[in-house]
C-alpha cells in the first residue's frame, strides 16, 4: 500500500471564499501514481471547510447567500466574547460564525482513484472553502493506494 502526503498551500482573498483546488489534487494523484484507491482532501483549519459541488459562479454564490443565512455575521456568538476577552492564543478575530459554517461545511472528503484517475464527475469540483479570510491557507492531501 502506497500512502503519500503533500500540502496545498494557497491565499484567500475574501472572508468566503470557495477555492478550486481540483487541479492540483488531480496532478498530485498523478505524481503518486496510485492506481487504485481512495484520495482524502483535509483542511486542519477550524474556519476552513472542503467540500466537492459544482463550480458555477452563480451557484457559488446562493452557497454563500445560504451560509450567511444559516450563520450570520451579525449574530452574537459565545466565541466572540471569548476572544475579545484575549484569554487564549488567539488572534483576535471575531469569527465564531466562521467556526459554526465550517461545523456545516465539514472539514474533509474522500473521493476514489480507480484507473489513476480521480473518480470525479465532469461538474464536481474540489473546493477549500474560506470563512474567515483574508489568510495564508493550506490543505492536506493524502493519496492511498496501490
Amino acid at each position: 500500500m502506497n500512502i503519500q502526503t503533500r500540502s496545498i498551500h494557497f491565499e484567500t482573498r475574501s472572508q468566503i471564499e470557495f477555492v478550486d483546488i481540483t487541479e492540483m489534487v488531480k496532478d498530485y494523484v498523478e505524481e503518486v501514481g496510485v492506481r487504485e484507491g481512495v484520495v482524502t482532501i483535509f483542511s486542519p483549519h477550524t474556519t476552513m471547510g472542503v467540500g466537492i459541488n459544482h463550480n458555477e459562479s452563480l451557484l457559488l454564490q446562493d452557497f454563500m447567500t445560504m451560509l450567511y443565512r444559516l450563520s450570520p455575521v451579525d449574530t452574537q456568538y459565545n466565541h466572540d466574547l471569548f476572544e475579545l476577552k484575549k484569554q487564549s492564543k488567539s488572534d483576535g478575530r471575531s469569527n465564531g460564525h466562521s467556526h459554526c459554517k465550517t461545523l456545516l461545511v465539514g472539514s474533509s472528503e474522500t473521493v476514489p482513484i480507480s484507473k489513476g484517475q480521480v473518480q470525479l464527475r465532469p461538474l464536481q469540483s474540489i473546493f477549500a472553502i474560506e470563512f474567515d479570510g483574508v489568510r495564508k491557507r493550506d490543505v492536506l492531501v493524502t493519496v492511498m493506494g496501490e
